[in-house]
C-alpha cells in the first residue's frame, strides 16, 4: 500500500520524485524517503518520519539533493512502527544495493536469521531491508549481475513485493520488479518514469508499460528491458493512458473527497455512456454474449470494502431483475474458504485499482476451479483487469482521497447495467420494462447534481453533531446496503464510532446499545418495506435515540416522525442506492472537517490494499 516512485533523465531527480510522492501520498503517509545517485555516482539517501511535508523541508523541496536519478517511497507501516530508521529507501550493510518496497514478505524472519548467521546486521525492524540485504548477499556470493541477484532473491522471498533497486557499482540504471503489487513505467524522450499509480507519472508521460506479475526490468533514461524470473528477455508494448493530468490535481477544492464528490454526475454519466449504445446496454467490449448470459447458474460478487457494499446492492439487483441465484463475499473470506464452484458460475471481482490482493487472488482461485470470472475496475491494465476471462470498466478516473466516492458510484452503475441486461436476456425483463429502466438510470447524474445544490444543509447538521461518539445506520434490502456504506464513510474519516445493521436485526441485541443521544439514521428508500424501518426509528426514537430519516421526495412524510429529515429526488427504487450514498458522502466529509481531520488521508488507511 506504499507509493514509490523512480526517475532517470536530464533533469534534477529529487524534485520530480518528490512531485511524484505528493501524488501518491494517499498510498502511505507515515513516513517518506528518497535517494538519489548524483554525477560521481554515489548515492544520496534522505528519510523522514511523518508526512511528506517533513521530507520536503529537510530537503528543502529537493533542491539540496543532487543528481539525475533517484528513487523515492511513502510508507504505509506494516512491519515496524513509523519512525526514521524504518523509513525506506533501505541499504545493504556497505552501501552497495539500495532500495524500496511495497508487500510483504511472509519469511521475512526466516531469511533475517540466514542473513545474520552470514555476518549481516540489520538497522531496522522492517521485511524490506531483508530483501535488500539478501539481494546483495546473492550479488557477492554469485558474483552475478543485478537482474541474477535479484531473480535469486524472489526466488526465495513468500508474500508479495514491487521492489526498485540501485546498486552503487551499476550506475544510471534502476531495477525494479514485482510480484501481486502494482508498478508502472512511463518512457517520453530521454528520461523514464517509474510509479506504482499512473497520477505519479501522468503530467510526464501517458505511455506507460505495465510490468506483469513474477517479472523484472531494467530501467535507463528512455527505456526500458523486461526479464522473466528466468533472467530471459521478454517483451512488452507500452499502453496509451487517456486520463487528463489536470484530474489527478484538487481543481480548487480544498480536499480531494469533496472534489470527487462534485465530479460524481460526471462520471456516473461517463460510465452509463461506455455501456448504454442507441439505448441498449451493450455488453461485447466485456465479452459476455447472450449464450453466455444464458448459462449461468449462479453469480458470485466478490470484493473489499466499498466494494463489497456494491457487491450487496448487485445481489438484490440480479436476483430480483434476473433471477439468478446470488451471493456476495468478502474477498479475505472467500480466498481462504472452500467455495463450491462450477463452469456455469460467474464470479464478479469488483475492484477500484485492480489490484487489491484479496479479491486478485480470490479471482485467481476462482479461474482455477473453472468458474467464469468478470472484473469491475477503473484502472485499464491493471492485474484484475488483466487477469479476469471478462472486464468491465469503469470510467471514474484517478481517484486520490483515500474514502472512496465517485469509485463506488460507477461501480453501482456497471452492477445496474449487468442486471438489467441479464435479466432482458433470460426474458424477465420485458421491452418496455428495459428501455424504462434504461432511461431512469440515465437521470442519475443530474439528480445527484441537485443533492449536491443542496449540501449546506447537510452541512449545517454534521457542525452540529460533530461531537458524536455512536452511530448506527438502519435499513432493509437496499436500504441495508446503503446504510452499510454510510456507516463505513462515517467511521474511516470522522472516526466515530459506527455501525450499520439490517433493520429487522434491532430487536435481536442491537437496540440495547441506544441510549440518550445515539444518532441512529434510518434509509427509508424502498416503498415496499419503508414502514418497517419507520417503526424500527420509532422504537429508537422512544429509548432517547436521536433520529435522521434519509428518503425519497413523495415515498412518505416522516418529518413528524424523525428529528431530522434528509430527501433525495424521486428515482427508481433499484437506483436509489446512486441517490442516498450521497448525502451520506457529504455527512461523513463534513463531520471530519469540524473535528479539524485530515480528510483525504485518514489515520492508519491507505487507497489501495495491496497487501494482505
Amino acid at each position: 500500500m506504499c507509493g514509490i516512485v523512480g526517475y532517470i533523465g536530464k533533469n534534477e531527480a529529487a524534485p520530480i520524485l518528490l512531485d511524484g510522492l505528493t501524488k501518491l501520498e494517499y498510498r502511505g503517509y507515515d513516513s517518506a524517503g528518497i535517494a538519489v545517485e548524483d554525477e560521481n555516482n554515489v548515492v544520496n539517501v534522505v528519510r523522514a518520519k511523518g508526512r511528506l511535508q517533513i521530507l520536503k523541508d529537510k530537503t528543502n523541496n529537493g533542491e539540496n539533493i543532487k543528481g539525475h536519478l533517484g528513487i523515492g517511497h511513502t510508507r504505509w507501516a506494516t512491519h515496524g512502527e513509523p519512525s526514521e530508521e524504518n523509513a525506506h529507501p533501505h541499504i545493504s550493510n556497505d552501501n552497495s544495493v539500495i532500495g524500496v518496497h511495497n508487500g510483504i514478505i511472509e519469511n521475512y524472519q526466516e531469511l533475517k536469521e540466514k542473513l545474520q548467521k552470514n555476518g549481516y546486521k540489520f538497522f531496522s525492524q522492517t521485511d524490506t531491508e531483508v530483501a535488500i540485504n539478501l539481494i546483495d548477499y546473492y550479488l557477492k556470493k554469485y558474483k552475478i549481475g543485478p537482474v541474477d541477484a535479484i531473480n535469486r532473491c524472489l526466488v526465495r522471498i513468500r508474500g508479495s513485493y514491487a521492489l526498485e533497486v540501485i546498486f552503487k557499482d551499476y550506475p544510471g540504471k534502476i531495477y525494479v520488479a514485482r510480484k501481486d503489487s502494482p508498478m508502472i513505467i512511463g518512457i517520453k524522450g530521454d528520461e523514464s518514469f517509474i510509479a506504482s499509480d499512473v497520477p505519479a507519472i501522468l503530467k510526464h508521460t501517458n505511455e506507460v508499460y505495465y510490468i506483469d506479475n513474477l517479472e523484472m526490468a531494467c530501467v535507463e533514461g528512455g527505456k526500458v528491458e523486461f526479464y522473466d524470473l528466468n533472467g530471459d528477455v521478454v517483451k512488452r508494448e507500452p499502453v496509451k493512458v487517456e486520463l487528463d493530468p489536470q484530474s489527478a490535481e484538487k481543481g480548487g477544492y480544498e480536499h480531494f473527497m469533496m472534489k470527487e464528490i462534485h465530479e460524481q454526475p460526471k462520471v456516473i454519466k461517463d460510465t452509463i455512456n461506455s455501456i448504454v449504445k442507441d439505448d441498449h446496454i451493450d455488453l461485447s467490449n466485456v465479452g459476455l454474449t447472450q449464450d453466455a448470459i444464458k448459462n449461468i447458474n449462479q453469480i458470485i460478487f466478490v470484493a473489499c470494502g466499498s466494494a463489497y457494499h456494491v457487491g450487496v446492492v448487485g445481489q438484490y439487483l440480479v436476483e430480483d431483475l434476473a433471477r439468478i441465484p446470488s451471493r456476495v463475499e468478502l474477498a479475505s473470506e472467500f480466498r481462504y474458504r472452500n467455495p463450491i464452484l462450477d463452469k456455469k458460475d460467474l464470479v464478479v471481482i469488483i475492484s477500484q485499482s485492480g489490484e487489491t490482493a484479496d479479491s486478485l487472488a480470490a479471482l485467481r482461485m476462482a479461474k482455477e476451479r473453472g468458474a467464469k470470472t468478470l472484473g469491475i475496475v477503473n484502472v485499464v491494465g491493471s492485474s484484475i483487469a488483466r487477469e479476469a476471462d471478462n472486464v468491465l470498466y469503469t470510467l471514474a478516473g484517478p481517484e486520490i482521497a483515500v474514502a472512496t466516492t465517485k469509485a463506488y458510484s460507477t461501480q453501482l452503475i456497471a452492477v445496474y447495467c449487468l442486471a438489467i441486461e441479464f435479466g432482458a436476456v433470460r426474458g424477465l425483463v420485458e421491452r418496455e420494462k428495459y428501455f424504462g429502466l434504461i432511461e431512469e438510470m440515465k437521470t442519475i447524474p443530474d439528480k445527484v447534481e441537485k443533492i449536491l445544490e443542496d449540501k449546506e444543509r447537510i452541512q449545517w447538521f454534521a457542525s452540529k453533531f460533530s461531537h458524536i461518539k455512536d452511530a448506527f445506520f438502519i435499513g432493509r434490502g437496499i436500504d441495508y446496503a446503503i446504510s452499510l456504506e454510510g456507516s463505513l464513510k462515517m467511521k474511516e474519516i470522522s472516526y466515530v464510532h459506527s455501525e450499520a445493521y439490517a433493520a429487522g436485526e434491532l430487536k435481536h441485541g442491537t437496540i440495547s446499545l441506544i441510549e440518550d443521544g445515539t444518532l441512529v439514521i434510518g434509509i427509508l428508500t424502498q416503498p415496499d418495506i419503508v414502514e418497517k424501518t419507520i417503526s424500527n426509528l420509532v422504537e429508537v426514537k422512544s429509548r432517547g435515540a436521536y433520529t435522521v430519516g434519509l428518503t425519497t421526495i413523495g415515498n412518505f412524510n416522516i418529518e413528524d416522525t424523525v428529528n431530522f429529515t434528509i430527501y433525495t429526488p424521486k428515482i427508481d427504487s433499484h437506483f436509489a442506492t446512486s441517490l442516498a450514498v450521497v448525502p451520506l458522502q457529504l455527512l461523513g466529509y463534513y463531520i471530519s472537517c469540524a473535528k479539524g481531520l485530515d480528510v483525504d488521508k485518514p489515520r492508519n488507511l491507505a487507497k489501495s490494499v495491496t497487501v494482505e
